[in-house]
């Protein structure tokens, strides 16, 4: 741990280093709650919370039960927020496996688990509700539809509650694993924004800073746990309106090179994360649109940020991203040295 305070840290969050863990730290912060950050790297972790005083930071390997147990030791709640390269996807049930023994061993009495829509498969109605059939079409579909039950199913064993928090696409300032970053990053240089479309379906994303402030209350709500509850965005967007709002900002056309499908396939012939796209191309044809009504019925009305907001402060994020590169690029390479006659 990073230090030895008197107050002792009581919900952990494990693999705090991303954007949603940033976004849950920064909501415990705003309510001077002590947390404890776990992630592999520890100097990742230090680079995101090293600064915040309400921090302790421990580093876990999540591949060993023991480990998890003492990253785990005197927690009362663990948000579990650990993701995994596309192409390891199968990783994902014995991870959690993991996981939970470490839980149990460690007496921990709640666990969040931030998940996806993917186990959901096609949707069979708009907007999607958590009585919605889990039937994945693909892979990483089944394999994250195993993570939560094996979630679901420790539910009220050795005094663990479990709660699976849903979300959509997700995107937000510096948050570089949404599809829609390299939008803002191409709006920011003046560049050409790499999608995958189709681009002129309404999709729905969350901001990614909404998140955090949802949990902190799931937190202190004992009847939310025992099943799913969805965390919807602000209504939907196409991805072409977003590109369109986020190049006006800079002043600009947008720029835009679409990928369709048959162009992820060719490409996955020499990338192998870009081949794993190919199965989940379809939330992009029938994107899933969530109903978080019965969360709302638990902790009353969500401030979500609309989408217009949302965008500025993720453009205006990655045009300091670039003026910093630009900066940085100037002090490594100054220019030649001037000709000499």
């Amino acid at each position: 741990m990073k230090s030895d305070h008197t107050v002792p840290a009581h919900i952990g969050l494990f693999g705090a280093a991303g954007a949603a863990g940033r976004s849950i730290a920064a909501a415990l912060r705003a309510q001077g709650v002590r947390y404890r950050a776990i992630g592999r790297s520890r100097p990742a972790l230090e680079a995101a919370f090293g600064d915040d005083p309400n921090a302790d930071i421990v580093t876990w390997n999540p591949d060993d039960p023991s480990s998890v147990a003492a990253a785990a030791a005197g927690l009362h709640t663990a948000v579990y927020l650990v993701g995994v390269p596309y192409d390891q996807f199968a990783t994902h049930p014995p991870l959690m496996r993991n996981t939970l023994a470490g839980l149990d061993a460690a007496g921990v009495e709640r666990l969040i688990l931030i998940g996806t829509v993917y186990p959901y498969g096609r949707p069979q109605q708009q907007p999607v509700t958590e009585a919605h059939p889990r039937e994945p079409h693909t892979f990483k579909g089944r394999m994250r539809r195993e993570q939560e039950d094996l979630v679901l199913d420790a539910h009220g064993r050795n005094g663990l509650s479990t709660l699976v928090l849903r979300l959509p696409d997700f995107y937000g300032p510096g948050v570089e694993r949404s599809f829609l970053h390299g939008v803002f990053e191409g709006a920011a240089r003046g560049g050409r924004a790499q999608m995958i479309g189709p681009i002129d379906i309404p999709h729905e994303f969350i901001f990614m800073p909404d998140l955090g402030p949802v949990v902190a209350a799931l937190v202190h709500t004992p009847a939310a746990y025992g099943r799913v509850l969805h965390l919807a965005g602000a209504g939907t967007i196409t991805p072409r309106e977003v590109a369109t709002r986020a190049y006006a900002l800079a002043g600009r056309a947008p720029k835009l090179m679409v990928a369709g499908k048959t162009m992820l396939r060719a490409i996955g012939l020499i990338n192998p994360i870009m081949r794993e796209l190919v199965e989940m191309h379809y939330l992009l044809t029938d994107p899933v649109v969530l109903d978080d009504s019965a969360l709302q019925a638990l902790i009353g009305p969500i401030s979500t940020t609309p989408y217009d907001e949302g965008i500025r402060l993720s453009y205006e994020a990655a045009e300091a991203a670039e003026a910093a590169r630009r900066a940085l690029k100037l002090q490594v390479s100054p220019g030649a040295e001037p000709i000499k006659g």
